[in-house]
């Protein structure tokens, strides 16, 4: 039981340092792109309360996906449409992905180097909880770069979709008219499959849970080369929450 408050603990705590970093990266952008909306809409900030959206952050909590509030554009604004469209688009996953690689570090220092020396139990426990939200931050944004890349509305997927199609594309304007549903259906089903895996003995479920595919990506292909450098850096075997 204290585990698992120490994992729903740190799950809470690192969506701060996920979510609002993305929203901040795309306004920051949008803004030097020479659309000044985002700042209009009080999105150029820090602010937690202007970007976690409930839903996304709900189940980024739960599931380990999730989304920030979407930033408003005008792309009309940009200096150079496609270009700004594009980098906008790119820049909160572009943002996570540094975060992650800043993170797994710190993570390391904490349950590798500073846990087995801690001297006492309450020492042990503050670093533990301490490593434990660094390698959520870590594996959040992870899964945030892919999971954000998925070309539904309002993820940044569909912006990059956006800045290479022309507004009339059938399919990008079913995926902006569904795309919420769809990820809502894709977030739900992917739950489902956690609980009957988690307590039950039908491991076969997790093939069925499509979420699975991408956070196996985030983790196995888009962070190999972060894990592979700090673990030659740090030359110690890598201890991975329980």
């Amino acid at each position: 039981m204290e585990t698992e408050l120490i994992k729903f603990f740190a799950s809470v705590i690192a969506i701060f340092f996920v979510l609002i970093p993305h929203g901040f990266a795309h306004a920051f952008v949008a803004y030097k792109n020479g659309d000044a909306t985002p700042k209009m809409y009080g999105r150029l900030t820090l602010n937690p309360i202007k970007h976690l959206d409930p839903i996304g952050w709900i189940m980024c909590i739960f599931t380990g996906f999730g989304w920030a509030k979407p930033v408003p554009i005008y792309p009309y604004n940009f200096k150079n449409y496609r270009v700004g469209l594009f980098t906008t688009a790119i820049a909160g996953v572009s943002a996570n992905y540094i975060i992650a690689f800043i993170a797994f570090p710190l993570y390391l220092l904490f349950a590798t180097v500073l846990g087995p020396i801690a001297e006492t139990e309450a020492a042990l426990t503050a670093i533990n909880i301490i490593g434990t939200i660094f390698f959520y931050i870590f594996s959040f944004s992870l899964t945030i770069v892919v999971f954000n890349l998925l070309p539904f509305n309002p993820l940044d997927g569909f912006r990059i979709v956006e800045s290479f199609t022309r507004e009339i594309n059938p399919v990008r304007r079913f995926l902006k008219n569904y795309g919420l549903y769809i990820l809502i259906a894709l977030v739900v089903e992917s739950f489902v499959c956690t609980k009957i895996v988690q307590y039950t003995d039908l491991d076969y479920f997790k093939y069925f849970n499509l979420l699975w595919y991408p956070h196996w990506f985030s983790m196995n292909i888009l962070g190999f080369p972060i894990i592979a450098m700090w673990e030659a850096i740090f030359q110690i075997p890598i201890v991975w929450p329980i």
